[in-house]
């Protein structure tokens, strides 16, 4: 399950990559139906694994409760990448590259310091 999940993180970064490298060198192509799909699906997929994975491990959960705040921060910070063509753009996709890696930083350490 845990290879599963690393599959499921390393191909939902490189959706995120790829679609702020298409909104940003062709944007038409954003609105191709597996685009929008993919992503959904692939992300899906890494919480259905995440959560397996999260509670077989026994006893404190705050490190998982850190995974979710800060997921939450970096779907949204992903979101604005996606939608803004200003500077700001760019201060969202370093936020959410940095919240990326506080997540992966807590999933390998269960530790949210």
């Amino acid at each position: 399950m845990k290879h599963l999940h690393l599959l499921f993180v390393a191909l939902s970064l490189g959706s995120f990559l790829g679609r702020v490298a298409l909104s940003q060198f062709r944007p038409e192509m954003l609105q191709l139906k597996w685009v929008n799909i993919a992503p959904h699906v692939i992300n899906g997929l890494l919480l259905l694994t995440g959560f397996s994975l999260a509670f077989s491990y026994p006893g404190d959960y705050g490190w998982i409760a850190a995974k979710l705040v800060a997921l939450l921060g970096y779907v949204g910070l992903g979101m604005m990448t996606l939608k803004r063509t200003d500077v700001t753009r760019w201060y969202a996709f370093g936020g959410a590259l940095l919240l990326f890696t506080y997540i992966a930083k807590v999933a390998m350490t269960k530790s949210i310091f």
